[in-house]
């Protein structure tokens, strides 16, 4: 069938954000309601004619409320086919119920909490809401389901159009974001519930919704949107408040993840901007404002056009060092309104206040999209790594402050992976090269070209050295310390190339590709 009248409603929320408008709209169509508890209390306390579910299925509602929507009667009245099961339900005494409002109990919201302990978690699994959210949705030709306060402008637009009726088409959407609601819902319970010890389970549902549509994706012929991942805990591009701008693109949303990323590494000022993916320049120090001026003299060519995230406020001062230099995106844990009113006078730009940044990924998947699959691990918070000198020369004291800034630098560098620091700052990256050699190379050329002098900087490389080679660039570039995992089938030959030139080598262990 086409269209079906809504002559019964059950209405049975958690959030109650505009439910009694919708309510009364129902009224005055002559629209008869059933509802539930906190529900029908406010339905009556705003005067509106209602009949409570306990009435209408003849059975009370029990264990304080934990029962009260599982009943044949009332499933059955959501369920029936109309084209060939209305003579049972009549016989039965079963009247349809043409319209079903409901949203659940707030299990993501309350278990974002770290302190919800089991017995908290426990009473915030919604049971009846998502067996009647199903049951609609199941019997969409006959019944409606609306889930969500958003939904109830375009409830209410409906029935005005179709004269208090709801179409085919409508009811099908609204069934298809019922059961995504649902099967989200129960993922985040499930998740929720995963052990510590068996972080992988058999299957994997992922809790996901809609953050926006995007224009485009990585290239304008693809389509895209950004989901968020429900329960998320700490910083994200996800749930950060945009305060001006042109909408997120994917391509910003791809680099401001990274950029926010990097910046999570340091608790000094930091400063960190990121072209591609890949950081154009980064740097820590006293002050925010040399923190930023180190970090784009990194690479000021590549930072034109790039996404800057800061660990610190957003203060005039540093508005004011930034000028005329255009970013696309600016991320930061609040903004300060001096800065904001500097910021205002260049439209395009997207300032993204992510809120305090004082936690990292942890416990939560790293996924990644394959063809016919994911791939699911932890996120790379830098793993049991020891600091073990491998070389008759010891770093400096200097050069120890270097080589474990440019370490926590190589893990975010699409790999193979070399960067050139000196003290708390980049001076030169080389990213995403298929040859060690080319890498330190590459990091070199663009310190050169920014002009920055590599003489005495540290090397970082994401991975071993396979060959001497690898270390004998690091000379040629003018690095005097190095810090790498190790274990290649080589580690004496590269150790003694570094004791030829004098220089001191530090292996971490721990391998940091990044792909």
């Amino acid at each position: 069938m086409e269209e079906v009248k809504i002559r019964r409603a059950l209405i049975s929320v958690w959030d109650k954000t505009g439910v009694v408008d919708l309510a009364r709209s129902l009224v005055e169509l002559g629209v008869e309601l059933l509802s539930t508890g906190g529900t029908m209390a406010a339905l009556r306390d705003a005067g509106l004619p209602v009949t409570s579910v306990a009435d209408f299925t003849s059975h009370p509602e029990i264990f304080s409320g934990r029962v009260k929507t599982l009943h044949p009667r009332l499933e059955g009245a959501i369920l029936f086919r109309r084209h060939d099961q209305a003579q049972e339900a009549a016989e039965l005494g079963i009247p349809a119920i043409d319209l079903v409002v409901v949203n659940l109990y707030p299990f993501e919201a309350v278990t974002a909490d770290p302190a919800c302990d089991l017995a908290r978690a426990l009473e915030h699994i919604d049971i009846g809401g998502p067996t009647m959210l199903r049951a609609a949705a199941k019997n969409h030709p006959s019944v409606a389901v609306v889930m969500e306060p958003a939904q109830y402008g375009e409830l209410r637009a409906e029935l005005e159009d179709c004269d208090g009726a709801t179409r085919q088409a409508t009811r099908a959407r609204w069934a298809r974001q019922a059961f995504a609601r649902v099967a989200s819902y129960d993922a985040a319970i499930a998740r929720w519930m995963q052990p510590d010890d068996e972080p992988f389970p058999a299957r994997l549902n992922l809790a996901l919704s809609k953050v926006q549509p995007l224009r485009y994706g990585e290239n304008p012929h693809q389509k895209a949107a950004f989901y968020g991942e429900v329960g998320w805990r700490g910083p994200s591009v996800a749930t950060a408040r945009q305060l001006q701008g042109k909408e997120l693109s994917y391509n910003n949303i791809m680099d401001a993840d990274a950029a926010l990323a990097m910046v999570l590494e340091f608790d000094q000022p930091s400063a960190t901007i990121i072209k591609h993916a890949n950081p154009a320049g980064a740097a820590s120090a006293a002050e925010l404002v040399t923190a930023y001026q180190d970090a784009l003299a990194c690479d000021p060519t590549s930072a034109f056009g790039g996404i800057l995230a800061i660990n610190r406020p957003f203060s005039a001062s540093l508005a004011e060092a930034i000028g005329k230099h255009f970013f696309e995106v600016i991320i930061a844990p609040s903004f300060e309104e001096g800065g904001l009113e500097l910021m205002a006078r260049k439209k395009n730009l997207r300032l993204l206040e992510v809120g305090a940044l004082n936690s990292r990924p942890t416990g939560e998947w790293f996924t990644k999209r394959v063809m016919g699959g994911y791939l699911v691990g932890d996120w790379d918070q830098g793993g049991p790594e020891e600091r073990r000198v491998v070389t008759a020369r010891a770093p400096t004291e200097d050069e120890k402050g270097a080589l474990e800034f440019a370490w926590r630098m190589a893990k975010h560098v699409k790999s193979n992976a070399i960067v050139l620091a000196k003290g708390t700052r980049l001076v030169g990256v080389g990213a995403g090269q298929m040859s060690r050699v080319d890498a330190s190379e590459l990091a070199a050329r663009k310190a050169a070209k920014a002009g920055l002098d590599t003489r005495g900087a540290v090397l970082a490389s994401d991975a071993f050295f396979p060959f001497r080679d690898g270390l004998d660039a690091a000379v040629a570039c003018g690095a005097t310390a190095v810090i790498q995992p190790g274990g290649s089938k080589r580690d004496d030959e590269v150790i003694a190339a570094a004791n030829e030139q004098g220089i001191a080598m530090v292996m971490t262990g721990t391998r940091h590709f990044r792909h």
